[in-house]
């Protein structure tokens, strides 16, 4: 296999299990996944960057029926609350995407799959999450 990327810059794909980090502002806490400059909450300019934790909680979804041509429907796009602090919109994977099987409050939990691959076999590797 060639080597493996990530599809975002906040998801972490080394020797240890993949994860999910963010920049935490060192005034307030708050947590960002993109680049800031300043801290919406605080103005603080100080960062830092956490790891998050790989398991949460459904806060809310929706089961999605229409999509850009080649993207397989159903799905299920969540927000995810996760433990220890973070929220995260992500696809629930590995389950069906209805009412009956993608829930709030329903305890999740990050997994990884392979997004794509270029020609020299570099595979682009994306997340969503599992039932836990």
């Amino acid at each position: 296999m060639g080597r493996q990327v990530p599809i975002v810059d906040y998801l972490v794909l080394d020797d240890g299990p993949p994860h999910l980090v963010a920049g935490r502002c060192r005034g307030c806490g708050a947590l960002y996944f993109d680049r800031r400059n300043g801290c919406a909450r605080c103005f603080g300019t100080d960062f830092e960057r956490v790891p998050l934790a790989t398991e949460g909680t459904v806060r809310s979804f929706t089961i999605v029926h229409r999509a850009a041509p080649g993207v397989p429907v159903p799905y299920a796009s969540a927000i995810v609350d996760l433990d220890g602090g973070g929220l995260v919109k992500a696809n629930v994977v590995h389950t069906p995407a209805d009412p009956e099987h993608v829930g709030l409050g329903m305890r999740v939990r990050l997994t990884t799959f392979p997004a794509g691959h270029d020609r020299e076999g570099t595979e682009a590797v994306a997340f969503g999450f599992e039932p836990a």
